[in-house]
């Protein structure tokens, strides 16, 4: 089917000429005036708006609009100067109530004088460039009542008067304000601008500047944040009930520069409650407040982490380098833990998690770590502790805890390099004298380091902890080729070490006795005969030993010592006193290691099976050593530890530390020629940066060391110096 066609109507004028009665515009003008008084004078119910509406309507048509137009002008700025008079006349409080009464009275008028004129406003408004009729009612209201020199000031002072009023606390109608407000908006954002809002900033900078000044003078810094926090909630809680809703930028911006940015620097460094006593005194709630508000301010966050960072590096140097705190190592790492615990509190319960203030606590605690450079022997000595002892009975996600605070340190760390030697020793002894609590904490610490440093930093922990396996292996296939008679003869549990995987010095063998002589040489010949092109080496220094041992009146124990122990309290199976010069002949110990030996078994209580004249606690060469019958113990089994320091003395100290520098040269110049292999032509002080670059991860390179390197690969020909600039170094292929 085909759409109907569309018809296009046309009205057309009349074609005669419609005669009108000349005084036709003023006689409906007057009724049309008539009615608009009558509609000011709320006497509108007895007009007909139908009528008054066709009215109108013809004298638009008949072309007399603007006779129309003046009329409305002039009839309604006759009638807002009468209600101008009214409420000037108003008394007192009465004053808004009846500018309010008025403005919606006008409003309804307006209203129905709008309806009246639609027609007016549809096509004679718009052609002739004329105000629409609501707005012309607006604008001649703003003229005639808010500009009256009468009204316009009384109006602004009345207002500024009411809030100040509030402020201090007195209940005033917020109603009435949100009309006289909103009629203020309703003219125009200029005219609530003008009249009202730049003079109430003004108003209340004043207010707030003097108000803060008192707070201030009486007020700690607690208090005065609360105070602040308080004004500022009841200025955004004004702007929602009765004040345009853009003014509350303008307004929050006064409070915070009065109340908070002129005093920065005063309350953070307040005596006794600024920010570092709070950060003291673990005052959150403070601290939250503070944060909230000072964020508000320019520069006003970077403040308080300035002074954060630089009470906690000077708390953390204290810490680090105080005397008593360095004699226990154990001690040391837990008070860093507690500051790290502290810290992470402050910043997740005040400070909203801030990544700022969370990157300038990583920085302050590797800035004051590394002021000591005992920190990764430490950190290292601390898992020991906690390993050996410190986490048992503790539940497996406890254990994890604690290791994960420990990595936090652990990755403060510049030399990780030299944590890893200590930790490599620490868990050869734990290892060796099973004395580790959990095999699964040992590897879940060992998995952390790898994640954090990779296969290399932990492949020779892991390979230990193969050796421990194998061992065991070894030791069953070793007896199971042997027999043995169950008698007296020794039980030998022999560790097979990979020499790269531990931490062994080469130690002076020491003069076993005969009878553990015949098993170690029967378990080098199986060892040997089932592996081939192996060397095996006793380290004797790592060894223990059970004894059992008949005192006085037959009392008998059985001795947990040392292999160094052993060897000193057999000989007295032949003699009943020594002298220390034959002991050192008879079994060969180094001097330090045996001195330390015979002080454990003649100088501690309660372990003393044997007793050295003179009696002292230091050993002498002139000494001599008597076993000691009249030894008695509570318990059968008695452990007799060696005495020695937890920490390193300062010899071994020096060692460990050329032991880590040695290691370090073969990691700078392998990360050297790895640069320039793929640069081919590198100045010095790039070659410095990039070096830096690739080894922080494990420790800082020395520029020093750097270069001493780069001087050792020109001598063998890696590199080359550049003949014309010195400072530019070539790879040689």
């Amino acid at each position: 089917m085909s759409a109907p066609k569309k018809r296009n109507f046309k009205i057309e004028a009349f074609k005669h000429r419609v005669e009108l009665d000349p005084k036709y515009a003023e006689k409906t003008w007057r009724i049309l005036e008539h009615a608009i008084n009558e509609i000011y004078n709320h006497n509108a119910s007895g007009l007909s708006f139908e009528e008054l509406y066709r009215n109108a309507y013809n004298m638009v048509l008949h072309k007399y609009g603007e006779k129309l137009y003046s009329g409305l002008v002039a009839t309604m700025t006759w009638h807002l100067k009468e209600i101008s008079r009214s409420i000037e006349a108003a008394q007192g409080g009465l004053f808004l109530e009846e500018l309010n009464r008025k403005w919606e009275e006008h409003n309804k008028a307006l209203q129905m004088i709008r309806d009246i004129l639609m027609y007016m406003d549809r096509t004679f408004v718009p052609i002739n460039h004329k105000t629409p009729v609501h707005e012309l009612g607006l604008n001649l209201w703003r003229d005639n009542i808010i500009y009256s020199s009468k009204i316009q000031t009384r109006l602004l002072d009345t207002l500024l008067d009411l809030i100040q009023r509030e402020r201090k606390g007195e209940v005033i109608n917020r109603g009435l304000m949100r009309n006289v407000t909103k009629m203020l908006m309703d003219l125009g954002s200029s005219v609530y601008q003008e009249n009202f809002e730049k003079p109430f900033l003004e108003v209340s900078a004043s207010f707030y500047s003097l108000e803060s000044q008192q707070f201030i003078e009486c007020c700690d810094c607690g208090e005065y944040l609360k105070k602040a926090e308080r004004r500022l909630n009841e200025e955004i809680e004004r702007v929602s009930h009765y004040l345009d809703s853009k003014s509350e930028t303008k307004i929050t911006f006064v409070v915070e520069t009065e109340m908070i940015a002129n005093h920065m620097q005063r309350l953070v460094h307040m005596e006794n409650s600024g920010l570092v006593n709070m950060l003291v005194d673990d005052r959150y709630e403070d601290l939250s407040r503070m944060y909230s508000l000072f964020r508000r301010v320019p520069e006003g966050l970077s403040m308080i982490r300035e002074v954060m960072t630089v009470h906690l590096r000077e708390t953390g140097k204290q810490l680090v380098s105080d005397p008593d705190r360095l004699k226990d190592p154990v001690d040391f790492v837990q008070h860093l833990l507690d500051a790290k615990d502290k810290y992470d509190k402050v910043n997740s319960t005040a400070f909203n998690n801030d990544k700022t203030f969370q990157n300038a606590l990583n920085s302050s605690f590797e800035y004051f770590i590394n002021l000591n450079n005992r920190s990764p022997e430490f950190i290292s000595l601390y898992v020991d502790d906690k390993l050996r002892k410190g986490l048992k009975g503790v539940s497996e996600e406890d254990v994890e805890a604690v290791l994960d605070k420990v990595m936090m340190l652990f990755r403060y760390l510049q030399e990780k390099d030299v944590f890893e030697k200590y930790y490599k020793q620490h868990l050869a002894k734990r290892l060796l004298s099973g004395k580790t609590i959990s095999d699964d904490a040992e590897r879940s610490m060992i998995v952390k380091l790898k994640t954090e440093c990779g296969y290399q930093f932990t492949s020779k922990l892991e390979g230990m902890f193969t050796d421990m396996k194998t061992s065991q292996d070894t030791m069953q296939g070793f007896y199971a080729s042997q027999s043995f008679d169950s008698g007296d003869s020794p039980t030998l549990a022999v560790q097979v070490l990979t020499t790269g995987s531990w931490p062994t010095q080469p130690s002076p063998s020491c003069n076993l006795p005969a009878e553990i002589l015949g098993v170690c040489e029967r378990f080098r010949a199986y060892y040997l005969g089932t592996h081939t092109g192996r060397r095996l080496t006793w380290q004797t220094n790592m060894g223990t030993a059970d004894i059992k041992a008949t005192f006085g009146k037959g009392q008998k124990h059985e001795l947990n010592v040392s292999t160094y122990q052993m060897c000193v309290l057999m000989l007295f199976n032949s003699s009943d006193h020594m002298s220390y010069k034959e002991i050192v002949q008879a079994t060969g110990i180094p001097a330090a290691e045996l001195k330390r030996c015979l002080q454990s078994l003649a100088c501690v209580k309660g372990k003393n099976v044997l007793r050295k004249e003179p009696m002292s606690k230091d050993i002498a060469e002139d000494d001599v050593f008597y076993f000691n019958d009249k030894f008695t113990s509570k318990f059968f089994k008695v452990k007799i530890g060696t005495v020695v320091a937890q920490k390193e003395s300062e010899p071994e100290k020096q060692e460990t530390r050329q032991r880590v520098e040695e290691d370090r040269k073969p990691q700078i110049e392998a990360a050297i020629v790895r640069i320039m292999k793929s640069r081919r032509v590198l100045d010095h002080n790039n070659i410095v940066a990039e070096v830096t670059k690739q080894l922080q991860a494990r420790f800082l390179p020395n520029p020093v060391v750097i270069k001493k390197r780069i001087e050792s690969l020109i001598e063998r020909e890696f590199l080359e110096r550049d003949k014309a600039d010195r400072k530019l170094y070539r790879y040689l292929a």
